[in-house]
């Protein structure tokens, strides 16, 4: 199996992503068209779940297909094991891997979810998450659904790119940089680092619902798939223990307001989400064994957010359920 811990001490992470992407203008090659690509996605993985929230948010589901990998994969690739024969129903391959090969015979980077696959060609288009979301947002808006809330609204931007990058670096990237340090003393770095930004973020929550503005933004969808996942995954096994997000009042309020918010809890499978991290990092577990806690149920309790004031969709309105087939198994969420 692959190690994840870095033998030089100090996690980095490799950006270095596919950054072509599918814009209205098609200027990459890549057009926005209905039906013509597929979205591979992982529940496991935030990255990738922050995908999964922002086209359902949008509506996108009739214009860009869904793929799911389990949870779990190898050192080659994310695998379609959950699908029959494990094998994607629509690109008919059986790792993720056969799509990026598809377009660069000699690709040797690191075969990640999101992943965003031209159906018609079998061939990756683009892995570059951070940017996915946004054109989501920005490209797609033809295929929006009624109702559709403004996630990167123009008048906001630079306050949301300023805010997502601090995120990103300290408290996305930085849980990482914590479970995967190679020594004491990288550790100690990353775990202050961590902390003085979950501080940070307690005191700009205290007093506003959301972190840029009066409505949700990308800015919220970015954190919160960090914070659904700290007290499964990383306060325990990448040794984030300062505190349980259960224990920060202000940050366990925002990412329950959150997770009752229909988008966000009713994508997260904490079962595939613990699956993943246990038992594919086998340098940090080497027994492989999947705890069996936390306790779920208070994801569900009341939060008392509405009193900031804030409109979660703005003039928009919530999505509906999600469909058929893209729905979390019963008992892998909370409640």
């Amino acid at each position: 199996m692959a190690e994840y811990v870095s033998s030089g001490g100090e996690f980095n992470r490799d950006t270095n992503y596919i950054t072509t992407r599918i814009t209205a203008d098609g200027r990459d090659g890549y057009p926005v068209e209905p039906g013509r690509y597929r979205l591979i996605v992982a529940r496991a993985c935030p990255w990738a779940n922050r995908a999964i929230i922002v086209r359902r948010l949008l509506g996108l589901e009739d214009a860009l297909s869904i793929g799911f990998c389990g949870p779990t994969h190898d050192e080659r690739s994310w695998t379609f094991d959950l699908d029959p024969g494990g094998v994607d129903p629509v690109l008919k391959i059986p790792r993720l891997r056969d799509a990026y090969l598809a377009r660069f015979p000699d690709y040797s980077k690191g075969i990640t979810v999101p992943a965003i696959v031209d159906v018609p060609t079998g061939q990756v288009v683009t892995n570059d998450f951070a940017q996915i979301t946004l054109d989501f947002s920005t490209e797609w808006t033809a295929y929006h659904r009624d109702g559709a809330p403004d996630l990167y609204p123009k008048a906001l931007r630079a306050e949301i790119d300023e805010v997502a990058q601090r995120i990103y670096t300290e408290v996305n990237n930085g849980v990482y940089r914590c479970g995967f340090a190679g020594s004491q003393e990288a550790y100690d770095k990353a775990y202050d680092r961590l902390f003085d930004a979950l501080d940070w973020l307690t005191e700009r929550l205290a007093d506003r619902r959301y972190l840029v503005g009066d409505t949700i933004t990308e800015a919220d969808v970015r954190l919160f798939t960090t914070l659904v996942r700290f007290d499964p995954v990383y306060h325990g096994h990448f040794k984030c223990n300062r505190n349980k997000l259960s224990e920060m009042p202000v940050l366990w309020a925002y990412a329950r307001d959150l997770f009752q918010t229909p988008g966000f809890g009713d994508t997260v499978d904490f079962v595939q989400i613990k699956q993943h991290y246990y038992i594919v990092h086998t340098d940090i577990n080497p027994t492989r064994i999947v705890p069996k806690g936390p306790d779920l149920s208070g994801w569900l309790t009341p939060h008392g957010r509405e009193a900031l004031g804030g409109r979660p969709f703005g003039d928009g309105t919530p999505p509906g359920p999600p469909r058929e087939g893209e729905r979390v198994p019963a008992g892998h969420s909370a409640g």
